[in-house]
């Protein structure tokens, strides 16, 4: 586990909500939640959007609501809608509830919240509108008991969305990132149309179309401690078919 970097004031109290989707997640949100709070930012909370898991995550989340009043809240979703929709509703609401940096992040512990404040400083000194924990950057690692199948298709994934975008982000699927509050106003969530995985790709595509600051530094994915992957059939024909869509859909959208 790596050491959370001290952030000066008043970069440490910056108004920050981390938003966790979760869907089966009962065994590894508290431990995420736990993590995210010891962190030295203050200023930090924490969103959970619930798709009514059938495993209890959302009565979890709800405890540890009660728990921490101030700092977490939980949004229940109605049924499993798909993660770009989790995501478009858990920032809306981190937006109007007036958050000036969003942060997303899984809810299976393959992300270090430990790397959240040094992204964070990277994020405010740099001037950039969205800092991604990327695993594909010099230094950037892979937990070596990640499946030789999930490396292989995150590879492909990220070669076949980069030729076909001309985006340049190693990392195109990453989940892990920091978002200044107003670059997301700037894109726009009404655009974003994604259900599945390709929610990340969606959103660094408009960002890079808008003209934005991306900015990629590395991360060590670790593999999912407790828990199944949520990556179907159909959130994979989906993610092949989002470079397209995406191509036809903001063809005429420029910075």
């Amino acid at each position: 586990m790596i050491e959370p970097v001290q952030l000066p004031s008043p970069w440490g109290d910056a108004r920050l909500t981390v938003v966790v989707p979760t869907y089966n997640e009962a065994g590894n949100l508290p431990v995420l939640v736990e993590r995210l709070l010891a962190l030295p930012l203050p200023g930090l909370k924490v969103l959970v959007a619930d798709d009514n898991s059938p495993d209890g995550t959302g009565e979890v989340a709800d405890k540890l609501a009660i728990e921490h009043p101030e700092r977490v809240t939980v949004l229940h979703r109605p049924g499993k809608e798909g993660l770009g929709r989790a995501y478009v509703d858990g920032i809306g609401r981190a937006l109007d509830d007036g958050a000036d940096f969003v942060a997303q992040m899984d809810a299976d512990l393959s992300h270090p919240p430990e790397a959240l404040p040094g992204m964070l400083g990277a994020l405010l000194s740099t001037q950039a509108s969205v800092v991604i924990g990327s695993r594909y950057v010099p230094g950037g690692e892979l937990d070596e008991n990640w499946p030789l199948y999930r490396r292989a298709l995150s590879g492909w994934a990220n070669l076949y969305v980069h030729t076909l975008l001309r985006v340049r982000i190693r990392d195109l699927t990453a989940g892990f990132k920091i978002w200044q509050a107003d670059a997301l106003r700037a894109i726009g969530l009404d655009r974003v149309q994604s259900n599945g995985y390709s929610f990340q790709v969606e959103m660094h595509y408009l960002a890079t179309k808008l003209g934005h600051t991306i900015l990629e530094v590395p991360i060590r994915f670790e593999e999912r401690r407790d828990g199944d992957s949520k990556m179907t059939t159909a959130t994979k024909i989906e993610s092949a078919l989002m470079p397209f869509k995406l191509r036809s859909r903001h063809r005429n959208l420029d910075s």
